[in-house]
């Protein structure tokens, strides 16, 4: 058996942190088709979104250092101990982790950085009671006026994975590059045999 672990919003939009735009509808739909023409040999792991599983839905952009500061590593250790307790059960051959470019949990290679101290905690109760346009309107000011940048390093889940699971083959979505993104996945998965 060969394992696909994949991060929940690329196949289900709806856990983006502001719910979902045209990038996401796209994106989840291109790779349940990819998923669907796996052949018998491939199985796929959707762990539980880290992001949803601390603050709930939705809620504010908030960066690495952020989460951080909020616990996220004590929920990341415990979706990475899930993880780790499947692939040793199952024992899969190859294993390959999709992650997300810029997420603070889930980016492989690139996630997003600012500063935990000038951070408006409060504006993440506020996005609950927002609707899906206020939102969008709200996640742009905020990512704007906090400063949030795009750095080189893993988020803080696939820090932990990336540790962990060094053996793994590590592919980054990047949802503003649908199109190569995709061709970065089925380059690996022909590579590894999917079809």
């Amino acid at each position: 058996m060969k394992l696909l672990i994949i991060a929940p919003c690329l196949l289900s939009p709806f856990y983006v942190y502001r719910g979902p735009k045209e990038k996401e509808y796209v994106t989840a739909r291109l790779l349940r088709k990819l998923i669907g023409e796996l052949d018998e040999n491939w199985q796929v792991l959707v762990y539980p979104c880290p992001e949803y599983e601390l603050m709930g839905w939705p809620r504010a952009p908030a960066s690495k250092e952020v989460f951080e500061r909020l616990g996220m590593r004590e929920r990341a250790k415990t979706i990475a101990d899930f993880i780790g307790r499947v692939l040793t059960e199952e024992k899969p051959e190859r294993v390959v982790f999709i992650g997300v470019k810029g997420s603070p949990t889930c980016g492989v290679f690139h996630t997003s950085s600012s500063d935990p101290q000038s951070y408006p905690y409060s504006a993440m109760q506020e996005f609950f009671y927002m609707s899906k346009e206020e939102r969008l309107g709200r996640s742009r000011e905020m990512v704007e006026g906090q400063g949030f940048k795009l750095v080189k390093a893993p988020g803080i889940l696939f820090e932990i994975l990336q540790s962990r699971f060094p053996e793994g083959t590590y592919i980054e979505f990047d949802k503003d590059d649908i199109e190569g993104s995709m061709e970065r996945v089925k380059s690996v998965l022909v590579e590894l045999g999917a079809r």
